[in-house]
């Protein structure tokens, strides 16, 4: 299915990206071929924009599906990408294409935008209600993972109806490929009572919240950080205060983070004896399983509240 941009300006000013987001700029665009013999239906060309959702998007278009997803590195930062004239010709000839919204991915919500027509769009944000300037970090929501992934199959579904079996067995497979994760949230709900949390970043919320655990993360710092901006000295105080004093149980501390405040906040949360639970925004690169990362994160989260003692 041949589509066409109607601004040709967006691919003239995505050509001048591809010198940062080639090969050597830290893009790492993964294709997963569908196996055309084994599908029982069209085939499907389906585009993620981030390899936080294109695991789930593989694990749902199995046989039937081939999967490009755009961002698959961790040095490529979501927030500041500019699509290449590459990353455009795949929106273009895409089936279905699957975005995070929240304007996490907004680039690629401006592709698709100026492309007439439109291919299928399963756009998270939209499928789970949350708005622009909410916490976009919607994977690590446990109910927003099936809930997308229910949206998934339904496009998927719609757009090969003759591979409907197939699709409705990749996704009861999905689930059950979940379920360690749902009896690991299910322990942690349980050893999470009374307990709470703070966070160098806003990226693990959703779980914690998910498990019960209170934000003790202080305001003033918790605001700068989700909004993208420095904290004031006095914020950082607050936060090392907090550590110190008993009123943090956990600190999830996110490894992607640049700069010397989360490594500041580290080392005052191992001077008090308060776990480190680490964590990442996207999926680290040579480990395409969403849940298997999930799960090893859960499993951390676990052992700092006492699980493993």
């Amino acid at each position: 299915m041949s589509r066409r941009p109607t601004v040709l300006a967006l691919l003239a000013a995505s050509s001048l990206a591809l010198a940062a987001c080639g090969s050597d700029g830290g893009n790492s665009t993964l294709t997963t071929e569908a196996d055309t013999a084994n599908c029982p239906g069209d085939v499907l060309d389906v585009v993620v924009s981030v390899n936080q959702w294109g695991d789930i998007a593989r694990a749902l278009g199995g046989d039937c599906a081939t999967v490009t997803t755009v961002i698959n590195s961790t040095a490529v930062d979501p927030h500041d990408y500019e699509p290449s004239t590459g990353d455009i010709a795949s929106f273009e000839d895409a089936d279905l294409v699957v975005v995070n919204g929240a304007d996490y991915d907004h680039w690629a919500s401006d592709a698709l935008a100026n492309l007439d027509p439109e291919p299928a769009v399963v756009d998270a944000a939209e499928v789970v209600g949350v708005a622009d300037g909410t916490n976009p970090h919607l994977w690590y929501s446990p109910d927003y993972v099936q809930q997308t992934a229910a949206a998934i199959t339904a496009e998927l579904t719609e757009l090969s109806p003759d591979a409907a079996d197939h699709f409705a067995g990749r996704a009861a497979a999905f689930a059950t490929d979940l379920e360690p994760c749902t009896a690991e949230l299910t322990t942690i709900q349980g050893l999470a009572a009374g307990k709470s949390y703070a966070a160098t970043e806003t990226v693990f919320d959703y779980t914690a919240a998910a498990v019960g655990l209170t934000d003790a993360t202080p305001e003033g710092y918790r605001d700068a950080a989700s909004n993208e901006s420095d904290p004031s000295s006095g914020d950082v105080a607050a936060f090392e205060a907090a550590l110190s004093d008993g009123s943090i149980d956990v600190l999830v501390y996110n490894t992607q983070t640049e700069g010397s405040v989360p490594e500041q906040l580290r080392a005052a949360a191992e001077a008090a004896d308060v776990p480190v639970v680490e964590v990442t925004e996207s999926v680290p690169d040579g480990d395409d399983s969403f849940v298997e990362w999930q799960l090893a994160q859960l499993q951390q989260l676990a052992d700092a509240l006492g699980g493993g003692q």
